[in-house]
């Protein structure tokens, strides 16, 4: 509110002088001196600016529909006539030139509302970004086309009126005009006239398309911002809803679109969820392990990933939406075992050299069956992450691990980050070949295993991490 008092205090300001000079050399009579014009015009202005604020503060609330553009012209049509009764008591002008007095003061009116309507939606929208607005507050306003119509034709015909008086007045002089003038000198006054008014006029035209300008680049970026966002994966942005028409209509209808496409990513992703919790289950029933065990890995996976991407960025480049696709992938690390048969999935002994050949192929298995999925509809990033932990979690750092015996970096960063998780795991928990080892036992043998079966840098982070290991466990243990 005390922005556009001020800016309106500087209308005043500037109209206040053009009107003056409009009057002394455009409009009544040429023998009114300074002081008989600026006196009146000087107290008219001060009134008006009085009103005006009286008017706005007291009497115009929020929600009660009245037109602040209209009022903000209406106290300039007050001024207009103010200023023709005192000229009509006090000066006795012609008719014409009270014509020339109204059109001129609603014409200055009618400029200044325009502006100041266009800083008040500037304000709104500035605050209503501040606030989050994601809809809209009330019905549509009108239209922006009528608008820009009826802006278009009120300043044609406002501008046309004045010329016309204008040149008027000046044909007048033309006929009768003074010996001691020239032609020449009565031309130059008349283009002097006419420029005056055409140039008041297109220096408002220019502050009001700046200003209409400035409101629209905001409303395109905050829109821009936004699918920029969404175009990202950032499906919670949204545009702020900071105007009352198409635009604004626009910002709503984008944010509900944006809401419903995360609705259905969401329930994309649960069932995807569920698929994947439901397949691993299934692997993990056929195993002498238990469903705990796939929640532990994939807590234990997140863990690491996360310290290794804020202390080792540059060595392991894991964002935010990489480890979240780990947590969820992690879980079909042992997808394969569906194919080993059941004499050797569930053999409580030692497994012969053979039956140990065929165990070593479930990490194939999965990752084939894994493939065939990404054939059928499409690679994403998520089955190649669950693709390669099913393929690369037994390769070993020093290349004595299987499937393929990969060695080093050349193992994905996801295969080393399951390896210790896994070995973790099944050392913590009790199986029906082997009893459950201790927290400290199993840290013993993975940080033997390091710089041979581990990732040097992946076994350091589990030392960083051995608490919330701890945690995970506790957590997440077997039920009896």
């Amino acid at each position: 509110m005390q922005k556009i008092t001020g800016r309106c205090a500087l209308h005043y300001g500037v109209t206040l002088p053009l009107f003056c000079l409009y009057g002394l050399q455009v409009s009544f009579q040429e023998s009114l001196t300074l002081p008989q014009l600026l006196g009146p015009t000087l107290l008219v202005f001060t009134l008006m600016f009085a009103v005006r604020h009286w008017v706005l503060c007291r009497l115009v609330l929020p929600g009660s529909g009245l037109s602040s553009f209209g009022l903000e012209v209406g106290f300039y049509l007050l001024g207009a006539l103010l200023l023709s009764g005192y000229s009509g008591l006090m000066l006795d002008l012609p008719l014409s030139s009270h014509l020339k007095i109204l059109l001129g003061m609603t014409t200055l009116g009618f400029l200044v509302a325009a502006d100041l309507s266009l800083a008040r939606e500037w304000n709104l929208a500035k605050q209503r970004e501040h606030q989050g607005a994601l809809v809209l507050t009330r019905p549509l306003a009108m239209p922006v086309s009528r608008k820009f119509s009826l802006f278009t034709f009120t300043t044609l015909v406002l501008l046309g009126g004045v010329l016309f008086l204008l040149f008027n007045k000046d044909l007048e002089r033309l006929a009768t005009v003074d010996r001691s003038l020239s032609r020449l000198d009565v031309q130059q006054y008349i283009l002097l006239e006419i420029a005056f008014v055409m140039g008041v006029t297109f220096c408002y035209l220019w502050l009001i398309i700046r200003g209409y300008g400035r409101n629209l680049t905001l409303f395109l970026e905050h829109q821009m911002r936004t699918m920029a966002q969404v175009q990202c994966g950032d499906l919670d942005a949204r545009v702020p809803v900071t105007r009352d028409d198409e635009f604004g209509l626009i910002a709503a209808s984008t944010n509900q679109m944006i809401g419903e496409l995360k609705a259905r990513r969401d329930e994309l992703n649960l069932t995807r969820d569920v698929a994947i919790l439901g397949l691993a289950s299934l692997a993990e029933t056929r195993d002498n392990e238990t469903g705990a065990h796939i929640i532990r890995t994939q807590h234990y996976v997140k863990v690491l990933a996360e310290h290794l991407s804020r202390h080792d960025a540059e060595r392991y480049p894991l964002d935010d939406a990489t480890i979240d696709l780990l947590f969820k992938s992690a879980p079909l690390h042992d997808v394969g075992k569906v194919g080993i048969p059941d004499a050797i999935l569930l053999k409580s002994g030692k497994l012969t050299d053979d039956e140990f050949a065929i165990m070593k192929r479930h990490p194939q298995i999965g990752a084939d069956a894994l493939a065939s999925a990404e054939a059928e509809l499409g690679s994403n990033s998520f089955l190649r992450l669950a693709r390669e932990i099913s393929l690369t979690h037994h390769e070993k750092w020093d290349g004595s691990g299987y499937p393929a015996g990969l060695a080093g970096e050349s193992i994905p960063i996801s295969g080393r980050l399951m390896a210790v998780a896994d070995v973790y795991d099944a050392l913590i928990s009790k199986r029906v070949y082997k009893h459950a080892f201790t927290h400290e036992e199993a840290k013993a043998i993975i940080v033997q295993g390091r710089g041979s079966h581990f990732d040097p840098g992946m076994v350091d982070a589990f030392l960083a991490c051995e608490g919330a290991f701890r945690q995970i466990a506790a957590e997440h243990r077997d039920q009896a």
